[in-house]
């Protein structure tokens, strides 16, 4: 019975031992297969790498140029008036006249305002009879010292009596003088009762009528500015301070303002620099006059300034566009045999995009257009800049992927 019940046991435990062996088996030899084939990929991947020529690369070039390149200042000046004047009265009356409006350009000694003058023609008038009546005292002193000295001569009259009589003939003629003293100033008194014009220019907004009364020195009549010529102040780099004492010299540089919305652009002449930076901007105020016929320069409007400082003679110019800013600093690429050869530059001066360097000569291929995928010693191809011929822009394509195509195949061993 005991025999009976141990048998199957046995062969259950068996069975189950000898599944458990077969499936370690073929984990075992799966794991194996599989760990020798992976190291193959990862040591041929850098020998490949290494082994694999630069892709041609499509570009436009241009030819680096000889020139004089002009090193232009650019900045924002602002129209002023070489003169504006604030009229006021230099005396207290009324407004008898006003002979100009608003707005109207007057000329330099034209009559603007006619003031209340009665008072000042009868103190003139007054000055004048005064005069006539010293002038005869005058006369009659005269007389009297002649008769003196006649008496004095046939012993009637003593030395003190002619000398007496001198006197008042001096004192006479000292009345006279100060008579014509008090009628010019009588004159300049009336002369303020009619307010011209200090130069040529145009008026501003008229601020008395007829009939106001006006305070001497107080009363602000009317504003005259002038705006031919006229002037544009600015601000120059405290760098260009030489260039622009230079530029000074003579009739003064050239400076050309241009109005904003294409309001027109004008050339005129430096005219003067101050005398000290501006410690807190580091920049030196300017002046410019400009010409002004036709009134389009006005007072307060805001214009855009360029003046040529000095130029860069026979310097070597290439686009701004065709530079590189890298971790080598500034570089160009150049086309040399069909490669591209990597050339430190030296930006000297860079305007309108265009820029003077260093580092390269005149004549040059510079690489522009398609610089980014260009590395040291990339096979170039050169892009037409345009079709010729009448050849369409699809056939110049094929054409430059034929020759990439021929390019890559010489490439290839």
């Amino acid at each position: 019975m005991k025999i009976a019940v141990h048998r199957p046991l046995v062969a259950l435990c068996a069975f189950v031992t000898l599944a458990l062996g077969a499936c370690s088996g073929k984990t075992e030899s799966a794991g194996s297969g599989a760990a020798p084939a992976s190291p193959a990929p990862t040591a041929s991947a850098p020998a490949a790498a290494a082994s694999a020529p630069l892709p041609p690369v499509t570009v436009t070039t241009v030819k680096a140029l000889k020139r004089d390149f002009p090193v232009t200042l650019q900045g924002n000046g602002v129209v002023s008036p070489l003169n504006s004047v604030d009229l006021r009265s230099q005396v207290t009356s009324t407004v008898s006249k006003v002979h100009f409006s608003d707005g109207q350009f007057v000329k330099k000694g034209q009559v603007l305002f006619t003031l209340d003058s009665r008072t000042d023609e009868a103190n003139l008038a007054k000055a004048r009879a005064q005069l006539v009546k010293d002038q005869a005292s005058l006369a009659d002193a005269k007389r009297q010292y002649e008769r003196a000295r006649q008496l004095f001569t046939q012993n009637f009259l003593s030395q003190g009596a002619v000398d007496t009589a001198q006197t008042l003939m001096d004192s006479a003629a000292a009345s006279t003088v100060a008579d014509q003293a008090a009628i010019t100033a009588a004159q300049v008194a009336l002369s303020f009762d009619r307010i011209v014009a200090p130069g040529s220019g145009r008026a501003g907004v008229v601020n008395v009528s007829v009939g106001s009364l006006v305070q001497a020195n107080v009363t602000p009549l009317v504003t005259i500015t002038q705006l031919d010529p006229i002037a544009v102040a600015f601000s120059i780099p405290q760098r260009n301070l030489p260039d622009a004492l230079a530029a000074l010299k003579g009739k003064g540089a050239v400076v050309t303002a241009r109005l904003a919305d294409g309001g027109g652009s004008f050339k005129g002449h430096l005219q003067f620099v101050d005398n000290a930076v501006n410690a807190s901007s580091g920049t030196i105020q300017a002046k410019a006059v400009f010409a002004n016929p036709d009134s389009k320069l006005w007072p307060g409007a805001y214009v855009e300034i360029a003046q040529t400082v000095t130029t860069l003679a026979d310097a070597t110019t290439i686009p701004q566009a065709a530079v590189v800013q890298s971790a080598r600093g500034t570089i160009v690429y150049v086309l040399e045999d069909g490669k591209a050869r990597l050339q430190p530059v030296k930006v000297v001066y860079s305007e309108a995009g265009e820029a003077a360097v260093t580092g390269i000569k005149p004549g040059e291929l510079v690489v522009m257009d398609g610089k980014q995928n260009v590395r040291p010693n990339s096979p170039l191809v050169e892009r037409a800049k345009e079709a010729k011929n009448g050849a369409s822009a699809p056939a110049a394509a094929e054409g430059n992927k034929a020759a990439a195509s021929a390019a890559t195949g010489a490439a290839k061993p």
